[in-house]
């Protein structure tokens, strides 16, 4: 492959992983606010940095939506080198296995 159709195929990728990525966040985002007002009864705190927000509020939310949110976009960035490696018969730019 050409240095030329390397890059082309790196910004593709790029691209495609930051779309899917940021697609799987806003889903998993909804379904996170309405997990925790079906639990607790309130709205999620909107800054948890907020000094009005309690303390055990404020941790338990950073911690729940940071590591849902974390592992959503990493299974859907999976999901997209899965379908670009089907796609292009190589893993994407930056995935390839180290020799």
């Amino acid at each position: 492959m050409s240095k030329s159709e390397e890059q082309e195929s790196s910004k593709i990728w790029g691209a495609f992983s930051l779309v899917s990525a940021l697609l799987a966040a806003t889903v998993a985002r909804k379904g996170l606010n309405a997990s925790w007002k079906a639990a607790t009864g309130k709205e999620p705190p909107a800054n948890p940095a907020d000094p009005d927000v309690a303390m055990r509020e404020a941790l338990l939310w950073a911690a729940v939506s940071g590591t849902l949110i974390a592992v959503v976009r990493m299974l859907a960035t999976r999901r997209a080198a899965d379908y670009y490696a089907r796609s292009t018969g190589k893993l994407p730019p930056g995935l390839r296995a180290d020799a």
